[in-house]
């Protein structure tokens, strides 16, 4: 049973998924997808969703306690103003938004304030899934939105807390039995707390150096998931966030020498997990329940949302998120959280919400959370273009005497624009990611915000008269776009270009690009020639090899120009594949040994 279950799983992710990513939905919108598709209103391949859900929650705590580990305490410590700050000015703005809403349809003010404090959190495991996605958790604004997240796991002690004294509040109306007093819970609350940061400050280092001496990797590892289970289970024994202890445990071995290979050894079950968290998302979502309330639970969902938003959206802009992110980070926190199931299943269970209430709400939490991707792409394709198409052109650009233009301030571009700029020629820089550009300003760097693929930008940035543009855009098409609007429109503009792989160089020469740098050939070619160095080869002699291999490769690629403009021997090429890298590896070999005894050599 469990193999054939395990099997459903594994199928349904490898198929949808990657369906979901083809069609740029995202991967967490692919897992959803799959846990509709064999849910109980699917095809019913699975049928116990709850004890999957239950398991599948390890996925979110491997992932906090990674996130801990990336984040040192003095880093933690800094944070402490966007967590305290902006995460409670979050909670407590959308809070009480929600609380008055969930009151104005009828709820008891106990009920109300529970439901609107839970509806308030986010899904930890749906927001930073999407940044990491994104690329986007480096960024100010995904630090912002992190710090946020962090508050509302901490905020999950008292909101827990304030349930049994709700209950005994409502008791003796409801019949129910009397609950643990709020201070007994408190206190348990806080002793796991203080026993998770003792285990991390003097228990897991002297036991990971016993084991990490047996040199037996396997049992690392069953160790660093031993330790994420255990605490999580302290945690879940005392009615607290497991990913909350797991991520603290995290922040204290941040530091310590084991934190590298604690990271990579849990890293691939975090991946498997956290896939399967959704996958059991989408498994729960009552469709029943929508075929025979379809209005009621439409306007919830809406109303949550525009809630949501709406205050999400004034936190950012009190915060000092950038204009042009705010609509960003409230999609990116606009879903109800995974700990919202947990609250309105103990709120039931204490007598505060109605079995019918808890059913509605959970059914909320979940379209919400399958609702993220969907806002997600609503935002690249709809408010980034209108972004793009109206607020960018306020950015003023001074195009007098530009010489240089540089498309795309990466890795790569920034490295250009710094060689320039410390030798005083000043350069137009253009990029799309704001906050990079904020950034760079505040360097004194000349940073416009835009497409550098649109033709009315780059004549505002003085492309008709510059005498050189560095094409360092990151995605291959849009590079492509800007080395034919240029070669079009600005002939006489020279172009150096940075080329992502052999195919990019390959398009970027056919359109009449001279100077072509690929961005990983020179480091991996000095990289192998200090390998032939190691190796005992005279280090002149290397040198002159690495010179040799680098003639014979760009001569090579020039071949290829030519057969790159036949569309049959483009396909043709394609197909081959495998064996023309077979191909090239024995070519290699021929070409080394023919130039070792030539005159090149000599």
């Amino acid at each position: 049973m469990i193999l054939r279950d395990a099997l459903i799983y594994l199928a349904a992710a490898v198929i949808c998924v990657p369906i979901a990513w083809r069609f740029k939905l995202g991967a967490v919108l692919g897992y959803l997808i799959a846990g509709i598709t064999i849910g109980p209103w699917g095809f019913n391949l699975v049928s116990d969703v709850d004890s999957i859900m239950h398991f599948s929650e390890l996925g979110v705590v491997l992932m906090l306690f990674v996130i801990g580990l990336e984040l040192e305490p003095k880093r933690l410590i800094e944070m402490r103003k966007s967590v305290f700050g902006g995460g409670a000015l979050q909670l407590g703005l959308t809070g009480i938004a929600l609380a008055l809403a969930a009151a104005a349809l009828g709820l008891e003010w106990k009920a109300a304030l529970i439901v609107g404090l839970a509806l308030a959190l986010s899904s930890t495991a749906i927001a930073i899934a999407t940044m990491t996605e994104r690329n986007f958790l480096p960024t100010p604004t995904g630090q912002s939105s992190f710090a946020v997240l962090l508050l509302q796991d901490i905020a999950a002690i008292p909101l827990l807390a304030i349930i049994p004294l709700m209950s005994e509040m409502a008791s003796s109306g409801t019949g129910a039995s009397p609950a643990e007093p709020a201070w007994s819970s408190a206190a348990k609350a806080f002793g796991a707390i203080a026993a998770v940061i003792l285990i991390g400050l003097y228990c897991t280092r002297p036991v990971l150096r016993l084991v990490a001496r047996t040199n037996l990797r396997e049992v690392f590892t069953a160790f660093a998931l031993l330790l994420v289970i255990g605490i999580a289970q302290i945690m879940s024994l005392v009615g607290l966030s497991m990913g909350l202890g797991t991520f603290l445990a995290g922040v204290l071995l941040a530091s310590s020498e084991y934190r590298h290979a604690l990271e990579t050894d849990i890293e691939p079950f975090k991946g498997l997990l956290l896939g399967l968290f959704f996958i059991s998302v989408g498994m729960a979502i009552d469709f029943g329940l929508l075929v025979n309330q379809p209005v009621k639970v439409a306007m919830l969902v809406a109303g949550f949302l525009t809630l949501k938003l709406a205050t999400l959206w004034l936190t950012a802009r009190i915060i000092g998120v950038t204009a042009r992110q705010r609509w960003l980070f409230a999609i990116l926190l606009s879903q109800g959280g995974e700990f919202g199931f947990v609250v309105f299943g103990a709120a039931q269970t204490a007598g505060i919400l109605s079995r019918e209430w808890a059913d509605l709400l959970n059914m909320t939490v979940a379209l919400s959370m399958t609702s993220t991707p969907l806002l997600l792409l609503l935002h690249d394709w709809w408010i980034a273009r209108i972004e793009c198409a109206g607020k960018e052109q306020a950015d003023e650009i001074n195009a007098k005497n530009t010489r240089v233009i540089i498309a795309g301030f990466g890795r790569f571009g920034q490295i250009v624009g710094r060689l320039l700029f410390a030798n005083g020629i000043d350069a137009v820089v253009l990029d799309h990611d704001p906050d990079q550009i904020e950034l760079l300003r505040k360097f004194g760097y000349k940073v416009f915000y835009g497409d550098a693929s649109r033709l009315d930008l780059l004549h505002a940035a003085g492309a008709a008269q510059a005498t050189l543009i560095v094409n360092a855009i990151d995605d291959v098409e849009d590079s492509l776009l800007l080395a034919d609007i240029v070669r079009e429109n600005f002939p006489g503009l020279k172009i150096i270009a940075r080329a992502r792989n052999v195919m990019h160089y390959v398009e970027l020469r056919s359109r009449g690009v001279d100077i072509i740098e690929r961005e990983t050939f020179e480091a991996a070619l000095k990289a192998g020639r200090y390998s032939l160095e190691i190796l005992g080869i005279d280090r002149f002699r290397a040198r002159d090899m690495a010179n040799i291999f680098r003639r014979h490769n760009v001569r090579d690629l020039e071949a290829r120009v030519s057969d790159f403009k036949d569309e049959a021997s483009r396909v043709s090429a394609a197909k081959a594949g495998r064996d023309e890298l077979a191909a090239l590896f024995a070519r290699d070999r021929e070409q080394f040994e023919a130039g070792h005894s030539s005159e090149e050599w000599r």
